[in-house]
């Protein structure tokens, strides 16, 4: 018998090494220096086609912040009825997968319309959230959330629910509905900031 690590456990070993290393670093005085190296990255940012137009053309920034909180509405949508499933709370009634994977392939498409926005909206307004602690903190969370579903949840639930423990299956989901509510959280935060 092969003596390593399973595969599910070495991914949730990586993603919990990953955080840890990221809050060490987030604390640390290191980070001082390396928010202080990107200044120049964020001011390029302004600089760029997508930083013009969102700094320039004020409708065309409600249009594309309108995508990005549809997309964040979807992709909340797929967390919470993946999750609600697998909290036993919602869709019973069906197997599991059938509700889990059309609700991957949402998240998924969610969050690559997320993330494509939500790289215009920041190249409009980089200076701005360059200052904002806020802003850190939803990069963090949002990399925590991403790399949760997709080197632990989604691997934890690949093979089927029902050879798992129920009360494991139980904590994915409120892990999940933890992390994503951080993320949408913060990000309104940065809405009411400055």
């Amino acid at each position: 018998m092969n003596a390593a690590v399973p595969i599910p456990w070495f991914r949730t070993i990586v993603v919990v090494t990953v955080v840890a290393l990221g809050l060490t670093f987030a604390f640390s005085g290191l980070r001082i220096y390396v928010w202080e190296a990107l200044l120049p990255f964020f001011e390029w940012m302004e600089t760029t086609w997508f930083g013009v137009i969102g700094q320039t053309w004020g409708a065309a920034f409600a249009v594309v912040e309108a995508f990005h909180l549809l997309a964040m509405a979807l992709l909340g949508g797929a967390v919470l009825v993946s999750d609600a499933r697998l909290l036993g709370l919602a869709f019973t009634e069906l197997p599991a997968r059938q509700v889990l994977d059309p609700a991957h392939r949402l998240f998924v498409l969610a969050l690559v319309l997320a993330l494509a926005t939500g790289v215009f909206m920041a190249c409009g307004v980089a200076i701005k959230i360059y200052y904002l602690p806020v802003f850190w903190f939803k990069m963090l969370a949002l990399a925590t959330g991403v790399l949760f579903v997709f080197f632990i949840k989604r691997p934890l639930l690949h093979d089927g629910i029902e050879q798992l423990n129920p009360w494991l299956v139980r904590l994915v989901a409120i892990a999940s509905v933890m992390l994503w509510f951080t993320v949408a959280a913060s990000g309104r935060w940065i809405g009411f900031s400055g």
